[in-house]
C-alpha cells in the first residue's frame, strides 16, 4: 500500500460508584472503527457500541483491531509516533508493496459521536524509510473538513496543517510536528476567536475524549497467583497486582464491593462471602476468599478461568481512578466514559462464567460507567443478549 502524499478525571480522584450514572449527560464515544489498510484488514468498518464483541475464526485480525483502537487512543491521548506504534512495519498490510521512493505505509481513523454530532478523524501513517504521520483528516458531518495535514517535504519532520477558521480568512496554515496527532494539538494551535475555530476546538476535544481513558486488560493468571507489594492501588492491564488493587477498592466503597462479591460469587466454585486482601510480614499482599464458613482460601489456589472471571469482574466495577489508564484530566469525570478492550475476553472461562461476565458487562454498560471492546473466539454464547454488538471478522 502506497501511503498518499495527502490523506483526505484526576488519577488521583475516586473512581465513581456505578450506581449513579445513569443520569449523568451523554459522553463522547467512538461508534466506529476504520482499518482502511491495517496488518490483516482492508477497507474495513467495524461498528461500535456500548458493549462490542469482535469474533471470527484465528487469523481474522480480532487481535490487530484492538491495537488499532488502543493506537488511535495513545494518539489521541498526545503520545508520539514511535511510543504508539512500537513495530510500525507488523501494521502494514503484508502484501503491501513500496512506491517509486520505497514508502509504505498503513491507514486507520474512527468516527465519534457526541455534542458535537459525528466526527470523523482519519489517519495515514508511513512505516518506511521512516515512520511519521503524512496525513490527518478531521471532518463533520456532511464532509466539512476542520482539520487537514499533508506532508509537503519529506527532508523536514513535519507537516502542513490547515484549519477551519471562517472568520476573515478561511483556514488557518501552519506547521504541525509529523509524529504527534495534529487533533490533539489543536487546543494549543487555536485561539477560539471565532465561531468556525470554536466549531474546530469542539470537533478536536469530542475526538480526544472519546478516545482517552482506554484501559486494554488482558488478566495473566500466572501472574496473579503470588503475594505481591502495596503500591498505587491502580490495577495493571495484566492484572497481576489484583490483591494490591482489593486492598484499596474493598475500603473504598462498601456498596460496590459488596456488588462485586456477589458477582465472584456467581462465577467461582464453592461457597464465597467475601473477597479479601491480607497483608503478609514482608509487605506484600495476598487475594483470599472467604468461605464463610471459617475458611480462607488463597486466589492463588483457582484455577485460570476463575482467577480471569475475577479480575475482569473487579475491572467492570472499577474506574479511572483504579484502573492504570490516562483520563482527560481537564474534563469532568461525568463526561468521560471509560473504554474497556479486552483481547480472549472468553479464554478459559466455563459457560456460567461467561454468561455471567455479559451480564454484568451489559449492566454496566447501559449504565454508562463503562464501554467494553472484547475479541471472543466463540460468540454463539452472546448472540442474542440484548445490548451487545457482534462484529464479525474474516480472514
Amino acid at each position: 500500500m502506497t501511503v498518499p502524499p495527502a490523506l483526505l478525571p484526576d488519577a488521583s480522584s475516586p473512581p465513581a460508584s456505578p450506581d449513579h450514572d445513569a443520569d449523568l449527560p451523554e459522553r463522547p464515544r467512538v461508534t466506529e472503527l476504520r482499518l482502511s489498510a491495517f496488518a490483516a484488514h482492508r477497507h474495513a468498518r467495524l461498528p461500535l457500541g456500548p458493549l462490542t464483541l469482535f469474533t471470527g475464526p484465528s487469523g481474522c485480525g480480532k487481535t490487530s483491531a484492538l491495537r488499532a483502537y488502543e493506537a488511535l487512543a495513545g494518539l489521541g491521548g498526545g503520545i508520539p509516533l514511535p511510543e504508539v506504534f512500537p513495530d510500525p512495519l507488523a501494521c502494514v498490510p503484508e502484501r503491501a508493496r513500496p512506491d517509486a521512493q520505497r514508502r509504505r505505509g498503513f491507514r486507520i481513523g474512527c468516527t465519534t459521536d457526541g455534542p458535537e454530532g459525528p466526527i470523523r478523524l482519519d489517519v495515514a501513517v508511513q512505516a518506511e524509510p521512516a515512520l511519521r504521520i503524512v496525513g490527518e483528516r478531521l471532518s463533520a458531518a456532511g464532509g466539512q473538513v476542520l482539520l487537514e495535514t499533508a506532508l509537503r517535504d519529506p527532508s523536514r519532520r513535519q507537516v502542513q496543517a490547515a484549519w477551519h477558521t471562517a472568520g476573515q480568512s478561511p483556514v488557518t496554515r501552519a506547521p504541525l510536528p509529523d509524529d504527534r496527532l495534529g487533533t490533539a494539538l489543536l487546543p494549543l494551535r487555536v485561539a477560539g476567536k471565532t465561531d468556525g475555530q470554536r466549531r474546530v476546538l469542539a470537533a478536536a476535544e469530542q475526538t480526544v475524549v472519546a478516545l482517552r481513558s482506554v484501559f486494554a486488560c488482558e488478566p495473566r493468571p500466572g501472574r496473579m497467583r503470588v503475594p505481591v507489594p502495596l503500591g498505587s492501588g491502580r490495577l495493571l492491564g495484566g492484572c497481576e497486582n489484583l490483591a494490591d488493587v482489593l486492598w484499596r477498592t474493598r475500603a473504598e466503597c462498601a456498596k460496590r464491593h459488596a456488588q462485586f462479591v456477589t458477582a465472584v460469587r456467581a462465577g467461582c466454585a464453592g461457597p464465597v462471602a467475601d473477597v479479601l486482601a491480607e497483608p503478609l510480614a514482608d509487605g506484600t499482599v495476598q487475594a483470599l476468599l472467604d468461605r464463610g464458613d471459617g475458611t480462607r482460601t488463597d486466589c492463588g489456589r483457582l484455577g485460570d478461568g476463575e482467577l480471569r472471571y475475577l479480575a475482569l469482574a473487579l475491572v467492570l466495577f472499577t474506574g479511572p481512578g483504579v484502573l492504570e489508564v490516562d483520563p482527560v484530566g481537564e474534563v469532568p469525570v461525568a463526561m468521560q466514559a471509560l473504554t474497556v478492550l479486552a483481547d480472549h475476553l472468553d479464554r478459559g472461562l466455563d459457560p456460567r462464567q461467561r454468561t455471567e461476565l455479559l451480564r454484568l458487562a451489559a449492566r454496566m454498560c447501559d449504565r454508562g460507567h463503562i464501554r467494553l471492546v472484547g475479541a471472543v473466539s466463540d460468540v454463539s454464547w452472546a448472540v442474542g443478549v440484548d445490548g451487545v454488538t457482534v462484529v464479525h471478522l474474516k480472514p
